[in-house]
């Protein structure tokens, strides 16, 4: 029975999924292609979030029938899988490592924020997602060629990826989401008073100093860069301990 929402049972199954070959269909050619339903997919998303993606929306939008799609994408999990995969086609792959690997990352983790604000519902679905198709290993494939001169064994060098895509998504989550607060003046007010208070009562003395140092850029660019560039030039350390060796070293 098809499932409109990705629970129970057995989930995807990656090998069927993005590698088995398409099914040779009998009588007429079908009227949609998985390409066009996908595409229509990420375009609700993109418009209205991941909440107003269902099968029954997804086939209006083509102008089928929702049984037909079923075809295409079973339930709502292997729609989800096959969305994350399409949009992951616009991350560039081809830019070749330049051997500084911390430069390489840096400029991985902008593309992935770049990525993730044209599709702001990529962080929560990036939450649940489990098989990675061709368009996310070949990114992976880039991101792995850039940790190559740190020597770190494979399993590291996938934690490191790992890890910086949730800093990403994170990030961009919390970016979002203060821009929608930016655009209500009456609530960033509201937010700004009701610090001010709580810097005043006395009982918060650590955040007061902080709130009365000298403001930095506050441009979401400037903030992620900052982040960024802690993340990245903290593995350092990390990386020194598991190689027995100080990476930063020499610098």
């Amino acid at each position: 029975m098809p499932r409109d929402a990705g629970s129970g049972g057995a989930g995807v199954d990656p090998q069927r999924l993005w590698l088995a070959s398409a099914e040779q269909r009998q009588g007429r050619r079908p009227a949609y292609t998985r390409e066009a339903i996908i595409t229509a997919a990420v375009a609700v998303a993109d418009a209205e979030g991941l909440d107003a993606v269902t099968m029954r929306r997804v086939a209006a939008e083509v102008g089928a029938g929702v049984m037909s799609l079923y075809s295409y994408a079973p339930d709502k999990e292997t729609l989800l899988e096959l969305m994350v995969d399409h949009v992951s086609g616009e991350l560039p792959t081809a830019d070749a490592a330049t051997g500084d690997w911390r430069a390489d990352l840096k400029t991985i983790g902008r593309l992935q924020r770049a990525h993730m604000l044209r599709h702001p519902w990529l962080p929560a679905a990036l939450a649940t997602r489990r098989t990675p198709g061709p368009n996310t290993l070949a990114f992976l494939e880039r991101a792995l060629a850039a940790l190559r001169p740190t020597g770190l064994d494979g399993a590291a060098k996938l934690e490191i990826f790992a890890q910086l895509t949730a800093f990403v998504a994170g990030h961009v989550a919390h970016e979002v989401t203060q821009a929608a607060v930016a655009e209500s003046p009456a609530r960033a007010a509201a937010q700004a008073r009701y610090l001010a208070a709580v810097a005043a009562d006395g009982r918060h003395p650590e955040l007061a100093e902080a709130l009365a140092a000298p403001g930095r850029a506050v441009t979401p660019e400037a903030t992620f860069t900052r982040f960024l560039n802690r993340l990245v030039n903290g593995l350092d350390s990390d990386m020194g301990t598991e190689l027995g060796t100080d990476l930063g070293e020499g610098e």
